[in-house]
């Protein structure tokens, strides 16, 4: 533990500290998305749909983020990424129609994605591949933390403000947590890493096996994950519960969730992808197929929890992955279509739930994505790479994903 928090310490400033304050403005934010569109007058169907706007923004930001960090560098990826958040959360902050709510979260995704591959692909090049998992999960560890407080700071803004003020909270966050993370140096490229970035066409092409099989299950993961932003906050409203408590509800949740963090990267790093990915997985399936007998507050706090231990034991593993299998060359393109597939997973999800919700039940659009979680740990179980052999797994270098030996 302690040469491990002397690698990563130098980190926590520019990096750890940012994604925290990052996750309190998210933490903040996102129960608030859906009850503001409600507010407005879209019906339930509408509010998950405008909920996996964030998701589809992230999906847009994807398709040009890996060559505009190749070509001009983190730090000015990072300045970019914010200024379009600070834009996007203004929006919805100020919105007086679901179709400027609509923009405010488009734009809000876009600005995660820009954001994201720029912390991820700085991680991947600086911390020792036998850390990996550790450093991954420490930064996710670090937004989750961010991402607890954020309900709890966002409620009491919440009964001062009305239920905007979760995004007075989250423009702040995005604002100080961009200032934060500009101050990362840009880190050497590696040797043959073009200089004005490789096509996403291209990373698409060189990579269409891995990412149509390891990329499938990471897709998957995304849809259970996002949609628990919408699917939480939805449930709260149909059994009748104000937008604070539902906040305090994601906080007690993401109290769990940032328990079960850190634990989950020294897993990985010692047992493997897989021991990880497909339990979290699961239990976020049993979440969703629990979440329909919730009835009072109490009932769907306990859900909560369930959802975030399963989301907390997932912690880091699509950016630990994703590291994993990129090339060094083309690190970030490939990090693009990585997080192409994930987000586009996220954007996925709550976009189904809410248009299920428009033709059956609530409830069974939230079963539904029970069957999407179970489907997603059996392929992950399937793709992730096993590692061949101890010292393999000590210097975590794992063998082509397409196989499944031991």
């Amino acid at each position: 533990m302690t040469s491990t928090w002397t690698t990563l310490r130098p980190l926590l400033p520019t990096v750890f500290l940012p994604s925290a304050v990052f996750g309190i403005g998210q933490g903040a934010g996102s129960p608030v998305i859906a009850l503001t569109a409600r507010d407005l007058g879209a019906s339930v169907g509408t509010a998950g749909v405008i909920v996996a706007l964030v998701g589809l923004g992230a999906v847009l930001g994807d398709l040009p983020a890996g060559r505009v960090v190749a070509r001009f560098g983190e730090r000015r990826s990072i300045i970019a990424g914010s200024a379009i958040g600070t834009i996007g959360v203004l929006l919805s902050l100020l919105a007086w129609t679901p179709a400027v709510l609509a923009l405010g979260a488009l734009l809000t995704g876009v600005s995660n994605a820009v954001w994201g591959l720029a912390r991820q692909s700085y991680l991947a090049e600086v911390v020792p591949v036998e850390m990996r998992a550790r450093a991954m999960a420490t930064f996710a560890l670090m937004w989750r933390l961010g991402f607890l407080v954020g309900p709890f700071v966002g409620a009491l803004v919440i009964l001062g403000l009305g239920t905007r003020g979760g995004f007075a909270v989250q423009l702040a966050g995005v604002i100080v947590s961009g200032y934060l993370m500009s101050r990362v140096p840009d880190p050497p490229r590696a040797p043959g890493a073009s200089t004005g970035g490789v096509s996403l066409a291209a990373i698409l092409r060189r990579h269409r096996g891995l990412l149509a099989t390891l990329g499938a299950g990471s897709m998957l993961m995304g849809a259970a994950r996002a949609s628990r932003e919408a699917a939480l906050p939805l449930w709260a409203d149909h059994i009748g519960l104000d937008a604070a408590s539902a906040s305090l509800l994601f906080g007690v949740g993401a109290a769990f969730d940032l328990l079960c963090s850190y634990p989950a990267g020294q897993l990985m790093d010692r047992y493997g992808r897989r021991f990880i990915a497909v339990p979290s997985l699961l239990i976020i399936a049993l979440s969703y197929f629990l979440l329909p007998f919730a009835h009072d507050m109490w009932s769907l706090g306990a859900v909560a929890v369930i959802m975030g231990i399963g989301n907390g034991f997932g912690n880091g593993v699509i950016m630990t992955l994703g590291a994993d299998v990129a090339p060094a060359a083309t690190r970030a393109e490939f990090l693009a279509a990585w997080r192409l597939t994930h987000d586009f997973g996220m954007f996925l999800g709550p976009l189904t739930a809410g248009a299920a919700a428009t033709v059956v039940a609530l409830g069974a659009a939230v079963a539904g994505l029970g069957v999407v979680s179970v489907t997603g740990a059996a392929v992950m179980y399937r793709y992730i790479p096993r590692f061949a052999s101890a010292s393999a797994r000590r210097a975590a270098v794992p063998v082509p994903a397409h196989t499944n030996s031991s």
